[in-house]
This record gives structure tokens, sequence and C-alpha cells, in this order.
């Protein structure tokens, strides 16, 4: 291994000490880095930067992202165009994702150098929004895909269905989608179940159903989930990956598969991921 992508948190409140960090991975393991072309101004100046889309950036064999998960989400684009794996620098609160930080940066290199790692895959949701039949957007997501209500105050209705059989129908503040990935996140917030990551998945979480029998669900990965908003008073909204990616009319449809691509991130301890449940996320002793 000795091209490694860059993605840096876009605040990073001292980027110094990460700049300096490469700087010395550069001299003393000969490593080039690269870096993605929006992220120039952040990033410094002997990361070589280039546009990030499929079969245009350069070979890398592996992804460096500091930051948080947030970071580490909008970064999939970056891992999806290179397919190279992530590894993910915890700078943030919980660091879910993440497997090494600044103190064991070093070390972790050493081991990727060293082939002493190994893959896991993450499925991503294939998320398409259609209106009056026509798709006005596509996009893909390693953690969630999220309706929500946005503005208004009241409640919103989102019929359900599967394999476009009729599941039901709910009036809620929205609904959250999420692979395995995502399990751990707004979904298990909201009350959703916590699933492995190598599963293969959709969880389906309404948040704040007005009828109590409305509970969280598990879906094959295998099918195909179909939500239409109706009913509204005001324009709900779509989030992926925690970014708010369009506005959704009234009968919208959202669909969810599994898509035929995937995420792989580096696995370097042997920590499980229940260890990470209980460090992390305080679940038991």
């Amino acid at each position: 291994m000795k091209n490694f992508a860059v993605y840096l948190h876009h605040d990073l409140k001292d980027s110094r000490q990460v700049h300096k960090l490469l700087l010395d991975l550069k001299n003393t393991y000969g490593i080039s880095f690269l870096g993605d072309t929006e992220q120039k101004e952040i990033l410094p100046d002997f990361v070589k930067c280039h546009k990030v889309k499929a079969g245009a950036f350069p070979s890398v064999d592996c992804l460096l992202v500091f930051g948080g998960d947030g970071t580490i989400l909008r970064a999939k684009n970056l891992a999806l165009a290179t397919s190279a794996p992530i590894l993910g620098i915890n700078l943030g609160y919980l660091g879910f994702l993440s497997e090494s930080s600044l103190s064991e940066i070093r070390a972790s290199i050493q081991d990727l150098l060293n082939g002493k790692y190994k893959l896991l895959s993450r499925m991503l949701l294939s998320c398409q929004l259609r209106r009056r039949g026509k798709v006005v957007y596509k996009g893909l997501a390693l953690n969630d895909a999220v309706i929500y209500k946005a503005e208004t105050p009241r409640l919103i209705h989102v019929r359900i269905f599967n394999d476009r059989r009729f599941v039901f129908d709910t009036r809620c503040d929205g609904v959250v989608a999420s692979t395995p990935t995502g399990s751990t996140a707004y979904s298990l917030a909201a009350g959703g179940p916590i699933l492995a990551p190598e599963m293969q998945a959709i969880v389906l979480t309404p948040l704040n159903p007005h009828l109590l029998s409305i509970r969280p669900m598990v879906f094959s990965s295998n099918d195909h989930i179909l939500m239409k908003v109706h009913n509204l008073t005001e324009p709900a909204c779509l989030q992926i990956d925690g970014v708010n990616v369009a506005r959704m009319e009234e009968l919208d449809e959202l669909s969810i598969t599994a898509s035929g691509s995937c995420v792989d991130f580096v696995k370097l301890s042997n920590r499980t991921f229940y260890q990470i449940l209980r460090n992390k996320l305080h679940l038991g002793k």
C-alpha cells in the first residue's frame, strides 16, 4: 500500500496537527496522498487533488477519513469512486464507524503496510424519489434514508409497500429506512433494533407514530420497499445519510432496495461488534 486518499472533516479545530501527521507518514513510509478537489482548501499542499467521479480518480489502496461518523458518511462517494476501503480516524464524539485514532494512526498504518488487516463490506441502500412517474432524485445511503415532516407542525401520512404488497399506513413524524450499519444511528434513537453490520437487511423505523401498534420492522435485502407520502399540507423532506437532498410533495414515492455496490471498511483490531456496543453505547457490562 503506497497510495492513500484522504478525506477531512470540513471544519477541523486543529488541522495543522493532522497536516503534520500526514507529512510525517509521507516521509516515514513513502506514502503518496490524494484528495478530493472540493477539499483542496483544507488539505495540505503535498496532497494532490482530483475530481471525484467514477473512473476519473487515480487508483488508491485505502481511504483515510479524519473526523466522526458523519465525515465517514460524507466520504462515501470517494470510497465508491475509488473502490478503496475506508479507515476511519475518529476525531468526533462517538466514532462508531472508526477503527483508529490520532494516537493510534502510526501503528494502524504499519499494520496496513504489513498486511495485518481484513476488510468488512457494508451494504448500501439504493434510493429513488419519483414524482408523477419521473425520477427526481437518486442516490445511495450507507446509513439511512429518512422521510420526515420538515417544517410542518402536523404529522404526515406514509403508506408503505413491500414488493407492491401493502404493509401499513401510518401518521407519524417520518420514517427511517436504514442499513444494518445505520441501525445503530438514527433508527436506534427512534427505537429501532440493532443489527450486526454484516447482515443483509433493511430496517424501517417510524418516527413517533400516532398508533402504538406501529412498530419497527426488518425486511429482507431482496425486498423492494416503497414509501408514499400523502395528505401533505406542506412539503416533507428526504434526507440521505444526514443530508437534506430533496423536498417531497403530495403522492411522491420513495423506492428503496439493496444496492449492488458496497463500501469496505478496514478492520485492524480484534474488537468485536459487541465490544463496541458495550464501550461506545454502554450496552450492558
